[in-house]
C-alpha cells in the first residue's frame, strides 16, 4: 500500500468523528466567508435605513456559528485524530507480528518508532485532510466574493495571487522531503538505543558507556538541522505571506476607493472588499494545515513498508492424524542447507548434531515454519506444512529457545497462557489430564514448571506463579526453565527444542533429558553436549548442508569426525 493510500484508509479510520468534522470546518468556513459581506451590508444599512436593517442579527448569528463551528471542530480534531491512530497502530502491529521471523531484518528500535510515532503523525489525516481543504474555501470565497464586487477588484487580487501559489507549493515540497528524512533520523536513534539498552550488561562490563552514549545520540546534530531547517522554512513561508497580506489588501483598497469615488461601490462594500482582500490573500491557516500534511504523509511512507510486506501464506487444512512424524524432502535455504533429506519418526526424539554454522537453528525454524525453505518441502504426517492453518500449525507444533521471551501478566500465564487447544479454550481452563505429567491441564502450569525444574525458584518469587514476567529477576537458566515449561505445557504431537538446555546445570539437564525421554511426542532436540545426543533415539548428523548420517549416537560414535564435532 502507498503512503498516498495509508493516508485515505487513515481518513476512513476518523469514522463518524472525521465527517462530523468535516460538517464542522464547512459550517465555520462558510461563516468565515459570508461574514465580510454580512457586515458590509449591515454598515449599508445603518448608514441608509437608519439602522432599522436586519443585517446586523445575521451578522452576529453568523459570528455564533463560527463559534460553535470552532468548538465542535477542536472535539472532532482530536476525537477523529484518536480513533485513526489506534486502529493505524492495531493494524500495523498485527502486521509486524503476523511477519513473524521474516520482519527480523528490521531494527527492533526503528520498528518501535514507526509503531508509536509514525502511526500517530499518520493519524492525523483526517483533520489534516478536512481542514486543509477548509482552510482553502474562505480564501477561494474571497476571491469570488470580490468577483461580485467588483470585477476590478477582482483581477486586482488576481494579479498578486501567483507569488501566493508559488509560496504554498514551495512549502509543501519542502516540508514534506525535510519532515520524512527527520523521522528517519529519529528512527535511527530509537533503533541504537535498543540495541544498548538489550546489551546493556555487556556495555557496563566494558565500560564502554560513554562510547555507547555518543554513539547513540550522534544522529542529533543531523536531527537538530533538519529541525532547524523545518522552522527556518516556516518562518521563510510566513514572512512571505506576511509580506503578500498587505501589498494585496493596499492595491485592493486602492481601486475599492477609486470605485467608491465613482459611486460604484458603496461604503459597505469597501469595508467588505478590504476583508476579503485580507481572507483571500490569508496563508496562515493553509500553511499550518499544509505542514500537518506533510507530516501525515511522511510518517504514512514510514508506515509502508512494514504494511506493504506479505506475512507467510497458510493453508487452510486442520492437523492431520498421525504420531507426529515430520520430513524434509529436498530442502534447500541460504546459506547452509542444501538438498536436505531426513525423516524424524513420529513419538521418537532426533538430535540434531553438527558444526558451528552448519545449519542446526535454521533446521529447526523450518520444522515449524519459523523460517521458509528455499525449495523443497517439510511434510507432517505427509500433510505439507504450508497446507496447514496458522492455528493447526500452532497447536500442533512447540518450540523451546536457547533465549526465551515471556508473555502475559504473570509467570502462570507465560507457561500456559498463549497455549490454545484444539477446540478453542486456553490451558487457564479445567479440562481432562492429558497423556503425560508434563501437559496434564490440571494446575498445568505448576506441573509444566515441576517438568522444568522451576517449581522451587518460581515460588521463592515475589508473588510465585502471579508475579509478572519483568517483575521477576531470572537468571539465563532459570529463563531456558521457564522456556522448557512453556513447551512441555503445549498441547502439540512435535516439540522442538532449538539449543534450549544451554544454560542449565549438568543435574538439572540430565532431569530435563530424563523428562524428555518420557515424552509420547515427536521431539526434534538442537544438541551440542553428547551427553543429550546419547539419551536422543537417533542422531541426525549434519554436515556441508545435508544429513551426513542418521542412526543412533553409540553406532556414530565410533567414527572420529563424528566425535570431533562435540569438541
Amino acid at each position: 500500500m502507498t503512503a498516498s493510500g495509508l493516508v485515505i484508509r487513515a481518513i476512513r479510520d476518523g469514522g463518524v468523528w472525521a465527517s462530523l468534522l468535516a460538517v464542522t470546518s464547512l459550517v465555520r468556513a462558510g461563516a468565515e466567508t459570508l461574514l465580510p459581506a454580512v457586515l458590509g451590508r449591515a454598515v449599508d444599512g445603518v448608514l441608509h435605513d437608519g439602522g432599522t436593517s436586519t443585517w446586523p442579527l445575521a451578522y452576529a448569528a453568523l459570528v455564533a456559528a463560527a463559534m460553535t463551528g470552532d468548538v465542535l471542530t477542536e472535539l472532532a480534531v482530536g476525537t477523529s485524530a484518536a480513533a485513526a491512530t489506534a486502529r493505524m497502530r492495531h493494524r500495523f502491529v498485527r502486521r509486524l507480528l503476523a511477519l513473524g521471523p521474516s520482519a527480523s531484518g528490521l531494527a527492533a528500535g526503528d520498528v518501535t518508532s514507526r509503531a508509536v510515532t509514525a502511526t500517530t503523525d499518520t493519524g492525523l489525516a483526517p483533520s489534516a485532510v478536512v481542514l486543509a481543504v477548509t482552510a482553502v474555501l474562505p480564501p477561494v470565497g474571497g476571491m469570488i466574493a470580490l468577483l461580485v464586487l467588483d470585477p476590478w477588484l477582482a483581477l486586482t487580487f488576481a494579479l498578486g495571487l501567483p507569488v501566493i501559489v508559488v509560496v504554498l507549493n514551495a512549502f509543501v515540497r519542502d516540508t514534506s522531503a525535510i519532515v520524512g528524512r527527520y523521522l528517519a533520523v529519529q528512527g535511527v536513534i530509537a533503533a541504537r538505543l535498543v540495541e544498548a539498552l538489550a546489551g546493556n550488561r555487556t556495555v557496563a562490563a566494558a565500560g564502554t558507556a560513554d562510547r555507547e552514549t555518543a554513539r547513540i545520540l550522534a544522529p542529533l546534530p543531523e536531527l537538530a538541522a533538519h529541525g532547524h531547517r523545518t522552522w527556518r522554512v516556516q518562518a521563510a513561508t510566513a514572512g512571505r505571506g506576511t509580506l503578500a497580506l498587505p501589498l494585496l489588501q493596499i492595491a485592493v483598497l486602492a481601486v475599492a476607493g477609486y470605485e467608491l469615488a465613482a459611486g460604484r461601490l458603496t461604503a459597505g462594500g469597501l469595508l467588505a472588499a478590504t476583508q476579503y482582500a485580507g481572507l483571500g490573500a490569508d496563508i496562515g491557516p493553509v500553511i499550518t494545515q499544509l505542514g500537518r500534511l506533510a507530516r501525515v504523509r511522511a510518517g504514512a511512507a514510514r508506515l509502508a513498508p512494514v504494511l506493504d510486506r506479505e506475512p507467510p501464506a497458510h493453508g487452510t487444512a486442520s492437523p492431520p492424524e498421525g504420531p507426529g512424524r515430520l520430513e524434509f524432502r529436498g530442502v534447500s535455504a541460504a546459506p547452509v542447507l542444501d538438498g536436505l533429506d531426513l525423516a524424524v519418526p513420529g513419538g521418537r526424539a532426533v538430535a540434531v548434531v553438527g558444526r558451528s554454522g552448519s545449519g542446526k537453528s535454521l533446521l529447526a525454524a523450518l520444522a515449524g515454519r519459523l523460517a521458509e525453505p528455499d525449495t523443497g518441502e517439510i511434510l507432517l504426517d505427509g500433510v505439507p506444512l504450508r497446507d496447514l492453518s496458522r492455528t493447526a500449525l500452532r497447536q500442533t507444533v512447540g518450540y523451546a529457545f536457547a533465549r526465551p521471551a515471556l508473555f502475559g501478566a504473570t509467570i502462570a500465564q507465560a507457561i500456559t497462557g498463549d497455549v490454545v487447544r484444539a477446540n478453542g479454550s486456553t490451558t487457564s481452563e479445567k479440562a481432562a489430564p492429558a497423556a503425560h505429567p508434563a501437559r496434564a491441564t490440571g494446575g498445568e502450569a505448576v506441573l509444566a514448571a515441576r517438568a522444568a525444574q522451576a517449581d522451587g525458584f518460581i515460588r521463592r518469587l515475589p508473588a510465585g506463579y502471579e508475579t509478572p514476567p519483568d517483575a521477576a529477576p531470572l537468571s539465563g537458566g532459570e529463563l531456558q526453565r521457564l522456556g522448557l515449561a512453556r513447551a512441555f505445557a503445549h498441547p502439540g504431537r512435535v516439540l522442538i527444542l532449538d539449543d534450549a538446555t544451554s544454560s542449565l546445570d549438568t543435574a538439572t539437564e540430565v532431569h530435563i533429558g530424563d523428562v524428555l525421554t518420557r515424552d509420547p511426542r515427536t521431539r526434534l532436540i538442537i544438541a551440542h553436549r553428547a551427553a543429550t545426543a546419547a539419551r536422543a533415539d537417533l542422531v541426525a548428523w549434519l554436515d556441508g548442508g545435508r544429513i551426513r548420517a542418521c542412526a543412533p549416537h553409540r553406532e556414530l560414535w565410533a567414527d572420529p569426525e563424528y566425535r570431533e564435532v562435540f569438541r
